[in-house]
């Protein structure tokens, strides 16, 4: 009998916004390797860490797979019924003013633009948004108010053309790591191109930087205005396009002149010189691009920000051309998506503008709808204020996990908790948002998600399909499909597929378009099922054909904007860094991403691989802040905002501003006991673009001062953790934790029976040393070890990545055992240090020891341990690791 041959499918990787390319390939056995698309012009073959851990994340762990009402198992005909009749009802009790949607930019286009046209113009209400609304509302207003649309004007190729790249609140190399392994390919290959980080950290992305610039936190608006004082004073500004293209440059540049250089270093913190240099380079330097990201972003002063960073590109003519332009990266797959199909609150479908009146009819004619939505619907901090205060009664959340996303999360959680209706359609089936849903329905993952995507820079790819829809799980745009016509709608959602509906989005796009709209996909309008499945990845415009031409990948070379005279907007903004440290609060705290984990790791927590990066929430602090409240690295942190207070571990680093802190954002209540870091974020957003300012939070921060500490390796996952700091990654093996208590326990045996896991015919070793309060428990099946727990009155000494390793092994030798119970490699044994390199398991220890022994370069680590040689993402942290041993060894 012959083996069936692997299946190899093109499809797109659902992380962030660069929309990487991917071929899953499925064997004959039903296994799954993932690799990058050599094709797809946006990633050319490279995947970061996240994306090459992909087939280590679709296991149906945790899936839900079937529908629930109130925590039974139902039918979809019953779910969909209740959902359908509960949300007609409360629109004819309490208006259409009464229900959400609050959706994501994990949606696929065609799940965004149903969930859209059934708020909008059949529900009658825009009281739909989106998560991207806390990644990129800002840009797009931004865009809107100088462009006249949400228009990106270049495209990454402008990146590698550019000679100079000023990176903005965009850690590149963490947070779109392919995106900064073609910016540092191209600086490699010119050595002459400049690159300049404007971040309050020295984040991984400074590694290629020729200056850093640690800006104080909002304090962009500042350093751009200074930048369009200095552009005028320097002759550096392009008169004719100013002349011909462009309105407002008077009004910008009397605002920019506000403040003199010495205004500009106080607001900035930044030091004459630098700002100086940094001005020079722009000044002198033509091929210019800005690229920024949610630095800029999530601020209460976030739409200015992005009016101050055009106005100079805008006053220098440098937009549009090869290796010139501002350039906005968005933070997920399909944030660009469902901008264009209208996802926001306030916008219209296909670009369209909700508050003109002509747009509002003519989206209603298209979608022979029987309303339209008249006024921008409540923004998502707002969105979820209303069902706080009741005046949202029905909420159906998709794709996405506000109580740990959303800033003010325990008002959130309360709200929902509070909510007499919430509709939760999900892919697992205990997130901190999912356990509070009346109905639960499944839905597709990616890897059986069928539909397109849109990049950061306008590229729309294809995700396809490989696996089958497990259990129940039904597609997004089927289940809103399924609930329109349940509420009366069935002649307006008649879609059968997917490509029924990307061919009616790319019909609106073009409809009465006449290129007075930027998005336009009209040569799609007409396409079939064959037509979409083959769909390659393309930019827009992509206008019928005969209408668009090669000049159309940029935007804005030869001005064409699309405000009534055509004409872009230059923004007078004056704004300067708010202060929002005080009595009680004397820091700022800054929250992200970090490099392996993506959002509320609903996917890469499933990773092993991803875990061993970072394997529990901390906070980064200068050492001189750290000397200042006696906290040590390693200790635990109690950092407390008005809202509210995390329990974190401390890593102390100079790369981290002074008067500064940082924490990731990704760890929620199924991971960590205390570490919902958005618990702290206050709802203060900015009043244009609605955006929450994730970014500058008074924070003080405090030793958590615990009696004792303790490690675990499991084989099982522990019901229940009865510890005041824990923090749980999955490892090879099982599961590994990192547990801290407040108060000494007298049952310390009773401790480890709880967390290790149970099974007939086991044996316990344990080991005590009352001296230095250590107690040791490991437990064995036969041969193989279960669990061990290490406790010490401070933080266990033991190595993470060894530890984990004995989960794999054989331990028939029960002399061997002890090794385990002493917490250290035995003879033959190895202490790899953190983990570094996530896709080959390589740590710091060893990249110190191949320094040791001559590897003086990332590539001869890399020939020697193979760390940084695939996805490239932990290049940076190995550099820094050469230049600090080799610094010791000058010493």
């Amino acid at each position: 009998m012959e083996e069936t041959a692997p299946t190899i499918t093109k499809t797109t990787c659902p992380y962030c916004g660069v929309g990487c390319g991917v071929l899953a390939t499925v064997a004959a056995d039903g296994s799954v390797a993932v690799r990058g698309d050599p094709d797809h012009p946006a990633n050319f073959g490279r995947l970061c860490s996240k994306g090459s851990a992909l087939a280590e994340t679709i296991d149906l762990d945790g899936r839900l797979l079937h529908p629930e009402i109130d925590g039974r198992r139902a039918g979809w005909d019953e779910a969909l019924d209740r959902v359908a009749e509960t949300f007609s009802r409360t629109i004819a009790e309490h208006g259409p003013g009464s229900v959400a949607f609050y959706v994501s930019g994990q949606l696929l286009n065609e799940d965004y633009y149903v969930a859209n046209k059934l708020m909008k113009g059949f529900i009658g209400t825009a009281n739909i948004d989106t998560n991207s609304r806390l990644c990129m509302a800002s840009s797009v207003a931004g865009h809107r108010r100088a462009f006249g649309a949400d228009t990106v004007p270049g495209s990454y190729r402008d990146l590698e053309l550019a000679d100079l790249v000023v990176l903005v609140g965009s850690n590149l190399a963490w947070c779109h790591p392919v995106l900064y392994q073609r910016l540092a390919a191209a600086k490699a290959e010119r050595p002459e191109m400049k690159v300049i980080v404007v971040d309050p950290r020295r984040t991984m992305t400074a590694d290629i930087a020729d200056q850093h610039l640690a800006i104080a936190p909002d304090g962009d608006v500042a350093l751009f205005n200074g930048l369009l004082a200095h552009l005028a004073e320097a002759g550096a500004l392009d008169e004719n396009y100013i002349a011909e293209h462009t309105t407002g440059f008077a009004e910008a540049l009397a605002a920019a002149w506000r403040l003199d250089m010495d205004g500009t270093a106080a607001e900035t913190g930044l030091d004459r010189a630098s700002i100086a240099e940094f001005y020079r380079l722009f000044a002198t330097t033509e091929k210019v691009v800005t690229v920024y990201s949610q630095g800029v972003n999530q601020s209460s002063v976030g739409t200015d920000k992005v009016s101050a960073i055009i106005n100079c590109h805008l006053a220098t003519g440098r937009i549009g051309r090869p290796g010139m332009g501002p350039f906005s990266v968005t933070g997920q797959p399909n944030a660009m998506g469902g901008r264009e199909v209208g996802g926001l609150a306030n916008m219209l479908a296909a670009h369209m503008d909700i508050d003109n009146a002509a747009h509002r009819e003519r989206v209603q004619r298209f979608w022979g709808s029987p309303v339209i939505a008249s006024a921008q619907g409540l923004k998502a901090v707002d969105m979820f204020r209303a069902v706080a205060d009741g005046r949202i009664k029905a909420l159906w959340i998709m794709a996405t996990n506000p109580v740990d996303s959303m800033p003010d999360g325990d008002m959130v959680e309360t709200a929902i908790r509070a909510c007499p209706f919430v509709v939760v359609s999900d892919v697992l089936g205990a997130t901190d948002t999912v356990r509070h849903a009346h109905v639960k329905l499944p839905a597709a993952a990616w890897g059986e998600k069928d539909g397109t995507v849109t990049n950061s820079e306008r590229r729309m790819s294809r995700q396809r399909p490989f696996l089958p829809l497990p259990g129940e799980a039904k597609p997004d745009w089927w289940i809103v499909t399924e609930v329109a016509r349940r509420m009366g709608f069935a002649e307006a959602f008649p879609y059968a597929s997917p490509a029924e509906i990307f061919a009616e989005h790319a019909a609106l796009s073009a409809f009465e378009n006449d290129g007075t709209r930027d998005f336009d996909i009209g040569t799609h309008a007409g396409i079939d099922a064959a037509g979409f499945d083959a769909l390659a990845p393309f930019q827009w415009p992509a206008r019928r054909a005969g209408e668009t031409s090669a000049d159309d990948i940029r935007f804005f070379a030869e001005g064409g904007f699309f405000t009534p005279d055509r004409k872009a907007r230059l923004v007078p903004v004056t704004t300067t860094a708010p202060a929002r440290v005080g009595e009680g609060f004397p820091l700022v705290l800054n929250t992200g991403r970090v490099r392996d984990q993506w959002h509320t790791m609903t996917r890469t927590g499933k990773s092993r691989r991803l875990s061993q990066h970072l394997a529990e929430p901390f906070v980064e602090i200068h050492p001189a802040d750290a000397a200042k409240y006696g906290i040590a690295d390693a200790d635990l942190v109690r950092v407390t905002s008005a809202r509210g207070a995390v329990v974190v571990r401390a890593l102390l680093t100079s790369r981290q501003r002074e008067g500064s802190v940082f924490v990731p954002m990704h760890w929620t209540d199924q991971f960590a006991a205390d570490g919902r870091v958005d618990r702290l974020v206050p709802p203060l957003t900015d009043p244009t673009s609605g955006q929450p300012a994730l970014k500058h939070v008074a924070v003080r921060i405090a030793r958590f001062a615990a009696a004792a500490y303790g490690f675990a390796v499991l084989t099982e996952k522990p019901e229940r953790i009865a510890a005041d700091y824990w923090a749980i990654a999955r490892c090879a093996g099982g599961w590994r934790v990192e547990l801290a208590f407040a108060a000494s326990v007298a049952d310390w045996p009773g401790v480890a029976d709880a967390i290790l896991p149970a099974a007939a015919g086991t044996e316990t070793l344990s080991f005590q040393d009352a001296v230095a309060a250590r107690r040791r428990f490991a437990r064995f099946s036969g041969e193989r070890l279960l669990g061990a727990l290490y406790l010490a009155a401070e933080p266990v000494a033991v190595p993470r990545d060894w530890a984990v390793e004995q989960l794999s092994q054989a331990h028939a030798d029960r002399r061997a055992r002890l090794a385990i119970l002493a917490g250290r490699p035995g003879k033959g044994g190895e202490d790899k240090g953190a983990i570094v390199c996530s896709c080959f398991g390589v740590g710091a220890r060893q990249i110190a020891g191949a320094v040791v022994a001559g590897c003086h370069t990332v590539e001869a680590v890399g020939e020697a341990l193979r760390a940084g040689t695939n996805c490239g993402s932990c290049r940076a942290e190995i550099r820094s690791i050469i230049h600090a041993h080799r610094l010791q060894a000058a010493e």
